[in-house]
């Protein structure tokens, strides 16, 4: 399969086989109009295999990278211009994120208080657990 380069955008590569479309649908490029392309199970020197996110016509500022942290911090996030890598993004693991993960204990205030931030905080970043700050939820990202 031959999938083309892009003049002007984002890659983001080296990311864990099976990560791909879960870092899509946290980046909520899903709903846009703009060119994806999602290669999965690539072959990799690295990883054995890894999936390849390419968004053409975006630039640095779309891309979340505390999303691609808490997904995969392992990942690189290549800006594209003029068809030539213009720079190199490693993402880390962020230790609190807002509006990213949803709460979804019925019990917490953020399920009867409109317009409240989703905040959740690093409690374990081996396992890459984090919690609501409000309820102590516990969220995995290897399970969400």
């Amino acid at each position: 399969m031959v999938i083309d380069s892009i003049k002007n955008g984002i890659v983001i590569d080296h990311i864990k086989a099976g990560l791909g479309m879960k870092l899509m649908s946290y980046l909520n490029f899903d709903n846009e109009n703009d060119t994806v392309a999602i290669i999965m199970n690539a072959p990799s020197k690295k990883r054995g295999k890894k999936d390849i996110i390419k968004i053409e016509n975006v630039n640095s500022r779309a891309v979340d990278m505390d999303v691609v942290g808490m997904i995969d911090q392992d990942a690189t996030v290549n800006i594209i211009e003029n068809e030539e890598i213009k720079a190199k993004l490693k993402p880390t693991l962020p230790k609190r994120v807002e509006d990213v993960i949803k709460c979804k204990n019925p019990r917490c205030v953020t399920s009867s208080e409109r317009g409240l931030k989703h905040i959740f905080v690093l409690n374990d970043a081996e396992r890459k657990e984090y919690r609501c700050i409000y309820c102590d939820e516990i969220v995995s990202m290897d399970n969400e």
